[in-house]
């Protein structure tokens, strides 16, 4: 039976979202016409994207839903409140209760169904469909929309990778070319899309799981450019913890791997060449971290009795280029892919598709029903 996260594991600014601080103000400028009107009408609002995609980021916007639709009973009021709330710092706590006193419920006003996190699903698919009065919840189209396009990115992204490794380890890596705000929803996103470990504990925030990690390149020049002494110490800190040895910092991925298998023995768990595109390592025809490369280190680490260690590679790979390495039996064990999960889009759109149960929509857009939306009690 699927399940869906509970909607406070999301820590979800509250009031800035029932103000419309994250709003398209053009968004926030309809709830409040509509409010100052009376304009009562159901609407029903159909979420859909446009490719093959792993669908991600819905209970958190469900979560969005459920806390943030509603309105206010002093519009004016809850805005000189919320003037004084953002910068009151320490001081917030009488102003969110006057807040709280101002709001009105309105998510069990509404009927919404919605697919699980982790459905795949077709382009033009509705994923979402909330009906009820526009009022309650029109205000928080640009929060749920960009959740679920940033979440389904990354854990389609993810999962491309996945398939082209046919199975073997998959580790998230780009934490370091993104915004630290993002991790927790995103690491949660490439679990989703199979990852085996991510690299921050913020990414493991919505998960039962551990971060996951090598010896850095920066431990290395710290103790000198020795990776040995390195790898030792970070064995010595951390003695629970499977050591992986970053061996490419002299640009001698085999020489550096028998030297920290010999040192650790037994303790080495895997090493990891990440050789620069733009650098030829002795053992390889090519740059970068190469087939050549990779089969020349596993000859040389079974020759020597370190079968046990396994090769994870990283730098530069994607899903053509580790189907390339899949194709021609490259001894991997396990791939590190960094910002490649970070690129392209999977944009969300949103339509009014029924007014008060009739078709309403813009041309070229019409209501298409799901059976596989489940209904969001």
């Amino acid at each position: 039976m699927k399940t869906r996260l509970p909607a406070g594991l999301f820590g979800l600014p509250v009031h800035e979202l029932r103000c419309g601080y994250y709003s398209d103000i053009y968004f926030w400028r309809e709830k409040r016409t509509l409010e100052e009107h009376g304009v009562r009408s159901e609407v029903t609002m159909q979420v859909f994207q446009k490719k093959d995609a792993v669908l991600c980021g819905a209970d958190e916007a469900l979560a969005v839903l459920r806390a943030a639709s509603g309105r206010f009973t002093d519009p004016t009021r809850a805005a000189a409140l919320f003037e004084r709330y953002r910068p009151a710092g320490a001081g917030r706590g009488s102003i969110e209760s006057e807040l709280n006193a101002l709001w009105v419920d309105g998510f069990s006003q509404l009927e919404v169904r919605a697919l699980y996190d982790g459905d795949r699903v077709a382009p033009w698919e509705s994923v979402l469909h909330i009906t009820g009065e526009a009022s309650l919840f029109a205000h928080l189209e640009t929060v749920y929309l960009g959740i679920l396009a940033r979440r389904t990115k990354i854990a389609s992204n993810v999962r491309q990778v996945v398939e082209a490794a046919g199975g073997k380890p998959v580790l998230y890596f780009p934490a370091r070319f993104d915004h630290w705000a993002v991790q927790a929803g995103d690491g949660y996103a490439a679990f989703i899309g199979g990852a085996d470990g991510v690299s921050t504990p913020a990414q493991t925030a919505w998960t039962a799981a551990s971060p996951l990690g090598t010896v850095p390149h920066a431990l290395i020049a710290a103790v000198g450019g020795h990776t040995v002494r390195a790898v030792t110490l970070f064995g010595e800190s951390f003695p629970a913890v499977h050591i992986v040895a970053l061996v490419d910092f002299d640009n001698d991925c085999v020489g550096t791997s028998l030297a920290c298998c010999e040192a650790l023995g037994e303790r080495l768990w895997a090493v990891r060449l990440d050789t620069a595109a733009a650098v030829v390592d002795p053992s390889s025809s090519g740059p970068g971290v190469t087939a050549e490369l990779v089969e020349r280190t596993r000859q040389q680490l079974d020759a020597h009795g370190f079968g046990h260690v396994k090769i994870m590679v990283s730098g530069g790979f994607n899903p053509k280029r580790i189907r390339a390495f899949e194709s021609e039996a490259v001894p991997i064990d396990a791939y590190g892919v960094g910002s490649w999960m970070l690129q392209g889009d999977c944009d969300f759109t949103a339509d009014v598709v029924l007014l008060d149960g009739r078709p309403c929509a813009k041309v070229g857009r019409a209501y298409a029903p799901n059976p596989r939306l489940a209904r969001v009690d």
